[in-house]
């Protein structure tokens, strides 16, 4: 193992100095003994005394090949790191007069990288004399990031920096996602009209005629 990083990051076996020690592993009831003892009973099953929890108290030691404990040790952070999500900036480049098709392109795109996890860079450049259009390019970044509100919240807002006009955006956290005012206004505008129309179909209907059987008739005539 030589040069490899985790070599010196344990004590093991007479490196560890300490009066006692709490010991574990496999097949092994956690217990505190003396260190001299875990030694002899580390060297009766053929294993080493991998000192795992240093700062404990008293310390925690492993019975275990030490070669065998580092290899556990490299394969978990490797998973640990496989697992980890890479955030990732994605830039979005606008115009202060951008068509509403390329908008639209340019928002699907958005979405995709906001699902993924990563965060959106989205900028206004202005270039030449168009830095005259600098409003018309925040309301243009400032209408990205409602049309985005249900699954982004904004991390900067929009701020000018040379010719560049630019708006962050974040994933939100999984979950249900947040409505937008205006969604919730088109839902509750929906459930009235429903309402209404079924209120008014109520007041519609025909009164039901009840017709006189036979025997009310005869009934009537005495």
């Amino acid at each position: 193992m030589k040069g490899d990083k985790n070599k010196f990051q344990y004590r093991i076996n007479e490196q560890i100095r300490v009066r006692e020690v709490r010991i574990v592993g496999e097949d092994i009831e956690s217990t505190v003994m003396p260190t001299r003892q875990a030694l002899q009973l580390a060297e009766e099953k053929g294993v080493d005394l991998v000192e795992i929890s240093p700062n404990a108290q008293p310390p925690v030691c492993r019975l275990i090949e030490y070669s065998k404990f580092i290899y556990q040790q490299k394969k978990k952070q490797k998973e640990m790191k496989a697992k980890q999500v890479k955030i990732e900036l994605k830039e979005i480049r606008f115009g202060p007069q951008t068509a509403e098709a390329d908008y639209n392109f340019k928002l699907k795109h958005a979405v995709e990288f906001l699902n993924d996890g990563n965060k959106v860079k989205a900028y206004v450049f202005f270039k030449g004399r168009s830095i005259v259009f600098k409003e018309q390019g925040e309301v243009l970044l400032l209408r990205f990031a409602n049309d985005l509100e249900e699954i982004a919240k904004v991390e900067s807002m929009p701020v000018l920096e040379g010719k560049r006009m630019s708006i962050i955006l974040a994933p939100k956290k999984a979950g249900q996602p947040k409505k937008s005012q205006q969604k919730m206004d088109a839902e509750k505008a929906k459930a009235n009209a429903e309402a209404k129309a079924k209120a008014n179909a109520e007041v519609a209907k025909p009164t039901p005629v009840v017709e006189a059987t036979e025997e009310a008739e005869e009934n009537e005539q005495e």
